[in-house]
């Protein structure tokens, strides 16, 4: 773990094989994605894949280790709603993650992007192994991102006014991308959401929760974030 957080306590969400271009193909333990590795087509667009955990409150952190030099249009990390665009064909090779307003991303060539718009944060990468840490901070309502773990600084914020849940992204437009999911920690923010987060935690199912003696308000939460 290149960082750590005061607090924090692992996670193990994975990359979803429901939520991903055809052009992204994961490893059989959901934490390496592979992008475009057809032997017979090269790329034909951008290809996405979303985790499996959304976020809607709370400090969250995870690390994307790159695999092979990035290379071509656009390879980026970041963060986004469901409704967030995972595949474009037609040889559109395009900075998906934050194309449009339902998704937030930093690109390799140090462009962080946003509702279609861009601007420069950091200095570009092309370094084999090179590590990002994305910092969800739902409180604050920023992102930050970090490189070998140096704080780059803080490239978006007013998250906490998002009405959805967020969820972690990668995509690429390069043939034989590779990108390793690393370190996932988390901070729940107050006693509500730590009580509310052990709960879920020891049910067996969701439905189970409505049996419990608690108020009509916080067996919604429970119920919201069993299935985040």
């Amino acid at each position: 773990m290149l960082r750590s957080f005061r607090g924090h306590s692992w996670e193990s969400w994975e990359w979803d094989p429901d939520s991903k271009s055809p052009d992204a193909h994961l490893s059989l333990c959901r934490q390496a994605v592979y992008f475009h590795i057809s032997p017979l087509l090269d790329s034909q667009g951008t290809a996405g894949v979303r985790g499996t955990k959304g976020f809607t409150h709370g400090e969250h952190y995870w690390e994307i280790e790159f695999l092979e030099p990035p290379y071509g249009s656009s390879v980026m990390v970041g963060v986004g709603t469901q409704n967030a665009l995972l595949h474009t064909g037609d040889q559109k090779f395009v900075n998906l993650i934050g194309i449009d307003s339902e998704s937030w991303g930093l690109s390799y060539k140090g462009f962080i992007w946003h509702n279609g718009r861009s601007r420069k944060y950091t200095e570009p990468f092309y370094e084999q192994n090179t590590v990002l840490g994305v910092l969800l901070d739902l409180s604050a309502g920023t992102l930050t991102f970090f490189r070998n773990g140096v704080n780059l600084g803080v490239a978006f914020t007013g998250l906490e006014q998002v009405s959805e849940a967020l969820y972690p992204l990668v995509s690429s437009t390069a043939p034989e991308t590779e990108l390793q999911l690393g370190v996932r920690s988390q901070r729940i923010s107050s006693l509500q959401e730590q009580c509310i987060h052990i709960i879920t935690q020891s049910l067996s199912h969701y439905r189970h929760a409505h049996a419990l003696p608690l108020p009509t308000s916080l067996l919604c939460q429970i119920h919201t974030h069993s299935h985040l």
